[in-house]
């Protein structure tokens, strides 16, 4: 048996090496952290303990919160709900400069709160949104940067699959607290969006829709309301306690399943396919999280985030500095790692540190979740990158370089949201989620 000095450079090495021979995160994880527990224990008490650390991982009810929510998002997916969203979106910024495209940002967001999926709105929502932008005249390459943009705020805006991983491993930070504390993180990032998009369709000379008549608009929004009413029963529900999370996920279900058959968008027939994809989904995200689970034990039994957090305050003593540290070390990580494992991974290291300057987990969670949401749709990784550039039918390089001035303004609002706790913390404190 070797050193837990050893042990530690093996994870890590082991990790970079699968990476970068292009295994899957999940099997570049769990390889990388069996090979470190041989180097630890014998064989027999090798296998043992990860068979025992990855059961203990994904054995949670809390955790059933997220194939539920999956599904509710596939299910929605399949249901018609985009397009009314889409539509409500339309009538609301009907008036603004590059129309289409600030449609495109609130239906993301609309889409994005409902389905908790970043990769769903980004499917959903470009899909929709594509043809009636290249009809009208705008860039692909731009219309494809303002949805796989914005799509990640559906990770922030609850219910959110990331936000309960982040409640389980931080030792059950209030999952209602973490969601109600989302909204305005994430409605920042919406905006930033917009705003962008504002800037570069006045300098295009993109136009804006004509004005819709008051009987059309209500007709609209009429339609839209069935589809927003689940957030309100789903998260009304859970923040006063009526129901947990994960019970909520399940109404969330039934509610999409009923409404999808009233409006006959789902037959009885599509629900094989439409379980067999959710069941995909969440098999790689659950294996995730079990593989994850013994690389954190194996971190923790070398010390290295004690090392690290030693490390980090030998560096220096300030707050500003160390979560200006920390949101650097995600964002990179956030470009070759799913938001799931580095969650599991990261927040055992850096939450105690961050406790010890007096930091609420909650708006550190949703820190974590914001720089995990921007590495979606960053290369080489970005599954919502490469989900909205196939929707558009464009390369990846030719997306990169319309998605810059987003990339600018989510980290600036990432920054705002670091250093201004208040942003995440007021609508828990005003609903009695915490202190």
């Amino acid at each position: 048996m070797m050193s837990a000095g050893i042990a530690g450079l093996i994870l890590f090495a082991g990790v970079a090496f699968f990476l970068i021979i292009g295994a899957p995160i999940s099997i570049s994880v769990g390889i990388a952290s069996m090979l470190a527990m041989f180097s630890m224990l014998d064989p027999a008490n090798a296998l043992q303990t990860s068979a025992q650390r990855m059961f203990t991982g994904m054995n949670s009810f809390t955790l059933l919160a997220i194939p539920f929510f999956i599904l509710a998002g596939v299910i929605m997916n399949n249901g018609g709900i985009a397009m009314r969203l889409v539509n409500c979106a339309k009538v609301i910024s009907g008036r603004m400069p590059g129309s289409l495209a600030q449609t495109n940002v609130l239906a993301n967001m609309m889409f994005g709160s409902i389905s908790g999926s970043g990769v769903a709105a980004a499917a959903a929502v470009g899909s929709t949104m594509a043809p009636m932008q290249e009809k009208e005249g705008y860039d692909r390459a731009f219309s494809a940067a303002v949805n796989i943009a914005s799509a990640p705020t559906g990770m922030l805006i609850p219910p959110s699959n990331t936000l309960i991983v982040f409640s389980l491993v931080s030792g059950g930070t209030s999952i209602a607290a973490l969601f109600m504390a989302g909204y305005i993180p994430g409605i920042l990032w919406g905006i930033a969006c917009m705003i962008a998009a504002y800037v570069i369709a006045k300098r295009r000379g993109y136009k804006s829709n004509e004005k819709v008549p008051f009987k059309v608009a209500l007709k609209v929004f009429i339609d839209a309301i069935p589809s927003l009413l689940l957030i309100i029963i789903v998260i009304g529900g859970i923040i006063y306690g009526a129901f947990t999370a994960t019970e909520g996920s399940a109404i969330a279900v039934v509610y999409a399943l009923l409404l999808s058959f009233i409006y006959k968008t789902i037959k009885i027939k599509d629900l094989p396919r439409i379980l067999m994809e959710s069941t995909r989904t969440t098999a790689i995200v659950i294996f995730l999280i079990g593989v994850s689970t013994i690389m954190s034990w194996v971190m923790s039994f070398t010390g290295i985030p004690r090392l690290i957090a030693d490390t980090l305050l030998g560096f220096t003593d300030s707050m500003i500095v160390i979560l200006i540290i920390m949101n650097i070390v995600l964002l990179i990580v956030g470009t070759f790692m799913d938001p799931t494992p580095a969650i599991l991974i990261f927040t055992p290291i850096f939450l105690p540190i961050v406790t010890q300057f007096g930091m609420d987990p909650v708006h550190f969670g949703i820190m974590v979740v914001f720089n995990l949401s921007i590495g979606t749709i960053t290369p080489p990784v970005g599954p919502v990158l490469f989900v909205g550039a196939r929707v558009a039918k464009l390369k990846i390089e030719q997306v990169i370089r319309p998605l810059i001035p987003f990339f600018a303004v989510t980290i600036v609002v990432l920054l705002i949201v670091t250093y201004i706790p208040e942003l995440s913390l007021w609508l828990p404190k005003v609903f009695g989620l915490i202190k």
